[in-house]
């Protein structure tokens, strides 16, 4: 049998999802860049372990290291949380499904 020539269909990459998800949702660039650096700082913080394999205790963990010793304001927490909801990084990274 030959094969197709069928092209592969690729998921976009977490980050672009992410903005997608935003953009849908109209909120500001601003908020866009925000997200996008918070959840770029929460995987390093984890070693750069796919978000798949995380879930709240990572992101409590994370939370609590900004809070401690990264001298973040409180009220930049809820932020940080939000980026990670939005990533879904709340057992629903990587599905195509919103909030």
């Amino acid at each position: 049998m030959e094969k197709e020539n069928t092209p592969s269909i690729t998921k976009p990459k977490l980050l672009d999802q992410v903005r997608d998800k935003i953009r849908l949702k109209h909120y500001s660039i601003r908020t866009e860049e925000a997200y996008v650096n918070w959840i770029k700082r929460f995987i390093l913080f984890q070693h750069k372990r796919p978000p798949v394999e995380m879930g709240a205790a990572e992101v409590e963990a994370f939370l609590t290291h900004l809070a401690v010793e990264g001298k973040v304001a409180a009220s930049t927490q809820p932020t940080t949380k939000n980026a990670a909801i939005q990533a879904g990084i709340d057992r629903q990274i990587g599905r195509h499904h919103a909030h």
